[in-house]
């Protein structure tokens, strides 16, 4: 697609799952790719190698997420000016936010380098995890800035209406990730470094393509690399929407940091069924985060044209199909839990019946986490980041710390069960606080007309 799809004008309900779709397809295509990582150094490094993968997640996601955010305002202010119709704020957002990809890619690599070892160590990582948990992070991050350029990219795209290129690019690149996972670890021998730097190569892969994209475009969205620079105006705007969603991911890190701390206290053993069911809810997760993202871009777009019926109308629908995809899809990985564990855990039926455990705590209510991110994503496409991040703060973090260093801490409470309980808590309330938020910000939105 090289033109600018309109989500203004025509049928909603089709369009939304058509649109979605392809998002979900990517999200999927990429965590395979990902979870590659996870089975191949599980079935030939064993399971000590899966937990030391496994254990730079949330950590790693506490320091890409401030920027990962940065890219959501890139997209929702691309959104807002395509819906506006005001082209020359386009490329002015488009030629900002690829720069500014490039300059947070570089923050991240020095950052996650340098404070990889001793951040793995406050998470209390085991001794005979940490060289490896650390030897993953420093690969990955050297190559993180191909990372936050497809990122931002890809917003750009999808704010345009652009969701099948994303998916193509990392189809290709993904199954080149997967080729060298296979020649690093068994041919050459490596270790988790091999699937990192693998991952690094995929990523740089798709980072190319996806940028060529853009500059194959013939709309406001073209990108002309000597035409690249930082806009004020539109560099504010990115960071106005962009900094609280990253903010916002960062605190649900520190709060998932807290947790795999916690998960990290009971040993090697449940770390690795843990890091094998997270790896698997990662599917259900991006399954249901991709009406988040139709919601951002749709409802931007519509509140840019200030079509507010339509945002309504929206809304409502991506609540509703998240709600049923989010109980099919964490319904049936519940059920296949014991089969979907064994892929990636071989020699441990301990750590299986560990990994089972968190997978009837998290996948069956997923559903409500897909409500919760829905309208978070409704008032970032109204134009409203700082609200939801405020709400999300108080509502995820603060009910998931405040539970582990106070119900955890009671002796019959202190168990794996109890620890992962918190996440449905916590997805509840902040769904039902956000939705109050969404009525009050539409209102008022209204109002302005």
């Amino acid at each position: 697609m090289t033109k600018t799809k309109s989500m203004t004008e025509g049928p909603l309900f089709n369009n939304l799952i058509l649109y979605t779709i392809p998002i979900i397809l990517t999200s999927i295509l990429q965590l395979l790719f990902n979870a590659a990582d996870l089975v191949i150094v599980g079935r030939f490094r064993g399971s000590l190698s899966v937990a030391a993968v496994g254990a730079t997640g949330s950590i790693t996601m506490l320091i890409v997420n401030l920027f990962i955010g940065l890219s959501v305002g890139a997209g929702v202010s691309v959104a807002h000016a395509i819906g506006a119709k005001k082209d020359a704020e386009v490329h002015k957002t488009v030629h900002t936010a690829i720069p500014a990809s490039i300059i947070s890619g570089i923050i991240l690599t020095v950052v996650g380098v340098l404070l990889a070892e001793p951040l793995l160590s406050l998470m209390n990582t085991p001794d005979n995890v940490l060289p490896l948990s650390a030897l993953y992070m420093k690969i990955y991050f050297a190559g993180i800035t191909f990372n936050m350029v497809y990122n931002f990219s890809a917003s750009i795209l999808r704010a345009a209406g652009d969701t099948k290129s994303p998916l193509i690019y990392l189809t290709a690149s993904g199954i080149i990730n997967v080729i060298l996972n296979v020649i690093f670890v068994t041919a050459c021998n490596m270790n988790v470094e091999g699937v990192a730097l693998a991952t690094t190569i995929s990523q740089g892969i798709s980072a190319i393509l996806v940028v060529i994209a853009l500059m194959r475009r013939k709309d406001a969205c073209r990108l002309e690399l000597k035409k690249m620079r930082i806009y004020k105006a539109q560099l504010i705007k990115i960071l106005r929407i962009g900094l609280p969603a990253g903010i916002q991911g960062s605190l649900f890190s520190i709060s998932n940091v807290i947790i795999q701390s916690s998960v990290n206290s009971f040993g090697d053993v449940v770390m690795s069924g843990n890091a094998a069911a997270g790896n698997i809810e990662g599917f259900v997760y991006v399954t249901l985060n991709a009406f988040h993202q139709t919601a951002v871009n749709y409802i931007g777009q519509n509140a840019g044209a200030k079509k507010f019926k339509r945002v309504s109308k929206i809304l409502l629908y991506c609540l509703i199909l998240v709600s049923v995809t989010g109980i099919v899809f964490g319904g049936t990985a519940y059920a296949l839990s014991p089969q979907l564990l064994s892929i990636y855990i071989t020699d441990s039926k301990e750590a299986i019946t560990y990994g089972i455990i968190r997978m009837s705590m998290i996948c069956l209510p997923y559903f409500i986490c897909g409500l919760m991110d829905v309208s978070t994503g409704a008032l970032r496409g109204m134009g409203a980041s700082l609200v939801p991040m405020i709400i999300s703060v108080l509502g995820v973090c603060g009910i998931r710390i405040t539970w582990i260093y106070t119900i955890f801490q009671i002796e019959q409470f202190h168990t794996p069960r109890c620890l992962y309980f918190s996440y449905t808590v916590s997805w509840l309330v902040t769904f039902l606080i956000q939705m109050i938020a969404f009525f009050f910000v539409y209102r008022n939105k209204k109002r302005q007309i």
